[in-house]
This record gives structure tokens, sequence and C-alpha cells, in this order.
């Protein structure tokens, strides 16, 4: 009885928000509540292309996954894997991909938002809310990547 209480205490305090893990956390893992699937649909600069669908997860040991599938014809998925740094100082988070590929910024808006962010960190243009990668247990659609 007492196990399904705190069940439900856990539950309903995920689903509010409030869900406390620094009890768990690891010491040598600052980012530890950022771990997990963040889902977005950015705007696309290349020519017939719609926008860009993101996944991007965030790993144990600091390791990252990200897949982009440009919205356009003959669309091509790109993966890209490498080492994640939070730096809550500027509440940002740097990608830092293992092969050939630009470091990516994003800014930590809260626990279950990112928003995309220019390689040197500046805000892109448009409407910042365009940028957003949701946490799949806040973004509401875990289609958004589609294979």
């Amino acid at each position: 009885m007492q196990m399904q209480e705190k069940a439900l205490k856990a539950r309903e305090m995920n689903q509010q928000g409030g869900m406390d893990h620094s009890a768990h956390a690891n010491a040598d893992d600052a980012s530890g509540g950022f771990r997990g699937v963040f889902y977005g649909y950015l705007p696309c600069q290349e020519e017939n292309c719609k926008g860009l669908k993101m996944t991007l997860s965030l790993n144990q040991k600091n390791n990252y996954l990200l897949v982009i599938q440009p919205a356009k014809p003959q669309n091509r998925e790109s993966f890209e894997k490498g080492k994640y740094v939070w730096d809550e100082g500027k509440g940002t988070l740097l990608l830092t991909p293992n092969k050939d590929a630009p470091l990516r910024r994003l800014s930590i808006k809260d626990a279950g938002t990112l928003l995309y962010l220019s390689g040197d960190g500046a805000a892109l243009p448009g409407d910042p809310d365009d940028y957003l990668l949701k946490r799949s247990d806040q973004a509401g659609n875990r289609e958004m990547h589609i294979h």
C-alpha cells in the first residue's frame, strides 16, 4: 500500500514538472536532468525544403545522437554522434560531434525545452519559438521523427 502511495505521489510530481532528480543524479554529470529525447521541427534554408525534423537524444556519459531529416523531395536523414556539455552558468548546451561537423549550441529554457542557436551562440533569425526542441514527455507527439 505504501509503495503504491509513493508511486502515485512520484507520478503526480512528474506530471506537474516538480520531480526532484538531485537525489539520484550522478555528481560527475550535472546535466542528468536534461537526459532524454528532444523533438523539433525547425526552419530550413535549403531550396525546396519545408523544414527540418530534428531528434536529439541526450544519453548517459554525456553522449548524444542527433538525427536531422529535411522535409523535402529526396530527403536523406543525417546522423551525428558526439559529446555534450551543459554549462549551468550560461544555461547552454554545447554539442561536440565525433566527426567533421560544426559545433552546435542550444539554450536551456527549462528542463523540457531547448532553444537551437547559431554556432556562435547567437539567436537565429525569426521567431525563437520556431527553433524549440521539446523533450518527448512534453512534446505531445512522439512521432515527429518518422523513418
